[in-house]
């Protein structure tokens, strides 16, 4: 049995349903960033060999571009990026329940912009190619909407799980904390 991919204590926030597509985007992620990092060592290499593979810096863009993009996604699924939580973890009751409820929505809300804006970006980049491989922009700013969709998704599901079973841990007793009701 593999370990779980959500701490217990974030579990009442979460659909299980969404643990699969977490782990493939941390491993997608861990792949960007060893093919950036490989890429640019390659680059380095060959520059310093006198023999400079052109084509590397985009390969190690898209890595770059992908890895953070995606690693984004996942952040927001773990509130380890795009959120703030000092403030709210010093508050109880019906203030807490309201600013957890507003961070989050700040935050799916970007994720919407990323997707209106992104999808522009992505239209527009059909027009502009990228040198020496001849391809569309369009294929690394798809990175941008993907990614919005994903926040809007995790935000959105912290959202309901968090009306329904609270924003605080569960103690030991199996009930949650300060629900705000």
């Amino acid at each position: 049995m593999t370990a779980s991919i959500v701490l217990e204590s974030d579990r009442h926030l979460k659909w299980s349903a969404f643990d699969v597509l977490e782990r493939v985007l941390m491993v997608l992620c861990g792949l960007c960033l060893a093919g950036f990092t490989l890429s640019t060592l390659i680059d380095v290499v060959t520059r310093e060999a006198g023999h400079p593979l052109l084509w590397l810096q985009e390969v190690t863009s898209t890595f770059f571009t992908y890895g953070v993009f995606t690693g984004s996604a996942v952040a927001t699924r773990r509130n380890d990026h795009l959120f703030l939580s000092a403030l709210t973890e010093k508050m109880s009751g019906a203030a807490r329940r309201f600013f957890e409820v507003f961070n989050r929505t700040v935050v799916l809300l970007v994720g919407v912009a990323m997707v209106w804006f992104g999808w522009q970006n992505v239209i527009t980049g059909l027009g502009s190619f990228r040198m020496p491989s001849m391809l569309p922009m369009s294929y690394l700013y798809i990175a941008i909407p993907v990614c919005g969709v994903l926040v809007a998704l995790f935000s959105l599901e912290q959202i309901v799980n968090g009306l329904r079973n609270g924003f605080t841990a569960p103690v030991g007793d199996g009930m949650v904390r300060d629900t705000g009701l």
